[in-house]
């Protein structure tokens, strides 16, 4: 379990920095140049004295750095969400296999326990820390000490409970990143519309193109961290109820294939 923690995270700082360079590079190399090329041509028409419309153009729309920062944490919540969802989804695959190989009408002895816990030790390092497995083991070794079902079954779902919450706190990154995006949103708006404030001299004097895009700067910056906010929410409440059926299914495996078969001597 310290190695998977230590893995995680460094798998979570590397992708921040991924996500940080992947983002940086898109806007400097598309995001702003496409910006600047569409303002410019903006500024153009108004010193010509030309009568438009200007367009609402996604590159406008995103060119600031607040967008910026909300698109990095968006993919950085993406790659451990994705992470913790492979993770699951491989551990579900054990579950359609017969770790024990009982067969129906099959009593296991507190005598069995020690021989039916092999197979499971047998398994790779890193399939003998799912979560079926641990509690499975966990199961054998308690009815092989206490010859008690009923301790067997408190082990179990102990081991759930455990990983329940172990879940639970892992997903703690992903809800800050989920609390941040708006608030850096938030920022925009405060910085934009501060800088329309300061621009207020302008606009009595009949130039309201500094405020006006100021204000733009204030809210599609909330605009994105909103939309952006309300996508990683929803992955991660998808996320959530795929663990939540992984520890339920782990439980109702235990129970199927070992819990309902044990007996003993009384």
């Amino acid at each position: 379990m310290q190695t998977r923690a230590s893995s995680d995270f460094l798998y979570q700082v590397f992708a921040l920095i991924l996500a940080l360079i992947l983002v940086h590079t898109f806007y400097l190399t598309l995001i702003r140049p496409n910006a600047n090329a569409l303002l410019q041509q903006q500024l153009a028409r108004e010193a010509a004295g030309e009568a438009y419309v200007a367009e609402r153009s996604f590159f406008i729309v995103v060119k600031d750095y607040e967008q910026e920062a909300c698109f990095v944490l968006m993919l950085w919540a993406f790659a451990i969400m994705g992470l913790k969802a492979r993770n699951a989804m491989g551990e579900r695959k054990l579950l359609t296999g017969q770790l024990l190989n009982v067969s129906e009408g099959t009593r296991i002895l507190p005598e069995d326990a020690r021989q039916m816990s092999r197979p499971i030790q047998a398994l790779p390092d890193a399939q003998k820390d799912y979560l079926v497995s641990r509690s499975l083991l966990a199961a054998l070794r308690r009815f092989d000490s206490t010859r008690n079902i009923q301790d067997v079954s408190s082990a179990v779902s102990e081991v759930l409970d455990t990983e329940s919450d172990r879940l639970d706190s892992e997903l703690s990154m992903v809800r800050y990143i989920a609390w941040a995006i708006p608030s850096i949103g938030f920022i925009g708006t405060v910085r934009g519309i501060g800088e329309a404030l300061g621009q207020a001299h302008k606009a009595v004097q009949g130039d309201i193109a500094g405020v006006t895009a100021s204000l733009g700067v204030a809210f599609n910056s909330t605009f994105i961290a909103l939309v952006i906010s309300i996508v990683v929410m929803f992955l991660m409440h998808q996320l959530q109820l795929m663990q939540e059926r992984l520890v339920l299914d782990t439980h109702s495996y235990c129970d199927d294939n070992l819990l309902r078969h044990l007996k003993t001597d009384g």
